[in-house]
């Protein structure tokens, strides 16, 4: 045993369920690649799976991190790549188990993440404000002639800087670098999805039901009440990022909640779109409802044929 399962698709298509179930069958543990389970108190609006729903199964990376903190690709990477060399050390299966798919391809790719300053960051943010989008691009274009970057994409241009100013590389030849690197682990990627396209809407929309009957609203309360900022990156997730203008009177609860299904199926729709364009990927497509026991088999086998176990 060497590599890794990985187990994706759309919000609300039987993930968490499944990658228990196997983890039970195969003798795994779960690293969630979900950006939003990684932060506490947010359980409820993230899907977070509770401690019954775990079922002993060991579980890493979820709701480690404060929800005033920012996070990013390149310290998730880092973070993951430990909990599965942890695990791959002590004879057992990582099962990478989440719909981030930024977050699962850069943690298969072995990207290399560049430095970080903050420092220099915010001189290179003055700077961009002060002489404007279009003189800090030609600053970069005089280092990295072939970027393909937008004036007034600051976050971007200003980054981009920032790797080089640290590193004297561009962006473009660490792009370059992470696409020739070799996988970091042998893996076998699995997406569930259904067969019509309305089964996952219906699902989507109940999840979302069934979290305002948990308690979403008393939660975002609560985190708003420790001082999170709602313009802090956690606050900017589906289901919390709808609520805030409720809870200021701005809307309603019952007009939030259906933004907050709307936003779920386009988030869903993204997922699938970005899946489509991978040709390797295995597929379990449900019919009108999951069939966990028929899915475990098949990923069970799919586990065996690609060498993982």
């Amino acid at each position: 045993m060497g590599g890794v399962l990985v187990l994706t698709g759309p919000t609300a298509t039987g993930k968490t369920a499944l990658g228990i179930m196997l983890a039970e069958r195969l003798g795994g543990e779960i690293v969630s690649a979900d950006s939003m389970q990684i932060y506490r108190g947010m359980e409820i609006g993230s899907a977070a799976p509770t401690a019954e729903e775990m079922r002993g199964v060991p579980h890493h990376l979820i709701g480690f991190l404060d929800p005033r903190e920012a996070y990013s690709v390149g310290r998730y990477v880092e973070d993951a790549s430990a909990a599965v060399e942890d695990i791959l050390a002590r004879g057992k299966l990582p099962i990478i188990v989440g719909g981030t798919l930024l977050y699962i391809e850069s943690l298969l790719a072995g990207r290399d993440f560049t430095p970080l300053d903050t420092e220099l960051r915010a001189s290179l943010e003055n700077e961009y404000d002060a002489l404007g989008g279009e003189a800090m691009l030609e600053r970069l274009r005089r280092v990295d002639p072939r970027t393909a970057l937008h004036p007034n994409d600051k976050k971007r241009v200003v980054r981009a800087l920032e790797i080089y100013e640290l590193t004297g590389k561009t962006k473009t030849e660490f792009d370059e670098l992470s696409r020739l690197a070799p996988p970091r682990w042998p893996s076998v990627r699995i997406a569930l999805d259904f067969a019509d396209r309305a089964d996952l809407y219906a699902r989507i929309d109940a999840r979302v039901d069934r979290m305002f009957a948990a308690g979403l609203v008393a939660e975002t309360e609560a985190l708003l009440a420790s001082g999170v900022d709602d313009r802090a990156t956690s606050m900017q997730a589906i289901g919390y990022k709808e609520l805030v203008p409720a809870l200021r009177g701005e809307t309603t609860l019952e007009a939030a909640r259906e933004d907050i299904k709307r936003a779920s199926r386009r988030y869903a729709k993204r997922q699938l779109s970005w899946l489509r364009g991978d040709a390797d990927i295995k597929r379990i497509v449900w019919e009108s409802a999951p069939d966990f026991e028929r899915a475990a088999a098949i990923s069970t086998e799919f586990a065996r044929e690609g060498g993982i176990m």
